[in-house]
């Protein structure tokens, strides 16, 4: 039995590792992509290790292309996103899992069939809209679709944490004379934080990631958000792999940071609904 079970943890870590290795493999050779030299980049067989770090890529992003505007306008749009879906899908869930009313799961089956549209079915209503309302080239042109398209699955999340929460919690408040909104702020939403910020991260790293809408809501360059920026860097004939590479990493560590530092909450909210009361 002790053979046995030595034998089924070993299999078990090098599953691991080898599955850590497949998805973790892309963002490493970007990394390590970054700070090859033209010689490295395009030698054959490929060179794994640079020799030097190369930093020109760096300052060719961030300072010839001015990669620091897109930066903004992606954290602007998916910051704001994330608040305004956080901020509606709250009060939606609570009611959902507080309220008795007919056709809860109506409600909630609707709602997830809105996500299930991919993007480019909709693309041209929608750009007619933004057109219409004077929309194109401004940061409401996508805070509006991702939160729209990001609302469902926050409503389904959140209405899953508040479920977990005892409902007794809530009479005592009322027994002591607090108001729903006094219950909701100061005695719900502490306790469905842990699912507040995983439904947030889940929202800002879709809004942060999403290109279509990105790309042809705001074809002002200025407007531009990261997505978008990093595949306009080719031209007609040129193909900066480098310039490419150092923009991805530094789009990808702000999202390794966030995640790293709410670690503890994600893991907590991805598992307070798994259990009810």
């Amino acid at each position: 039995m002790g053979f046995k079970k030595r034998v089924y943890n070993g299999l078990f870590y090098l599953g691991v590792i080898a599955a850590v290795t497949v998805i973790l493999f892309p963002f490493i050779w970007q990394v390590l992509t970054s700070f090859k030299s033209p010689a490295e980049l395009w030698s054959i067989p490929p060179k794994w290790i640079p020799s030097h770090l190369y930093m020109e890529y760096y300052y060719s992003v961030l300072v010839k292309r001015s990669f620091l505007v897109p930066v903004k306008n992606s954290f602007i749009v998916a910051g704001s996103a994330t608040i305004l879906c956080i901020l509606l899908s709250s009060f939606a869930a609570y009611a959902l899992s507080r309220l008795k009313m007919k056709g809860k799961k109506l409600i909630l089956s609707l709602f997830l069939a809105v996500s299930m549209f991919p993007g480019i079915a909709v693309i041209g209503p929608l750009y007619l809209f933004m057109m219409k309302m004077h929309l194109l080239n401004t940061y409401w042109a996508l805070i509006i679709p991702y939160t729209a398209f990001n609302l469902p699955l926050a409503l389904w999340n959140l209405t899953t944490f508040f479920k977990s929460i005892p409902l007794e919690l809530e009479e005592s408040a009322r027994v002591d004379g607090a108001t729903p909104l006094v219950t909701l702020a100061r005695i719900i939403f502490p306790l469905a934080a842990p699912g507040v910020f995983t439904t947030a991260i889940l929202t800002f790293i879709a809004a942060w990631n999403e290109f279509l809408f990105a790309l042809v809501f705001n074809s002002k360059v200025s407007m531009r958000t990261v997505t978008v920026a990093i595949a306009m860097f080719p031209g007609q004939f040129d193909l900066p792999w480098g310039d490419m590479a150092a923009a991805s990493v530094i789009v990808t560590v702000p999202l390794i940071i966030m995640v790293l530092v709410f670690q503890q909450r994600i893991i907590s909210g991805l598992t307070a609904g798994a259990i009810k009361g």
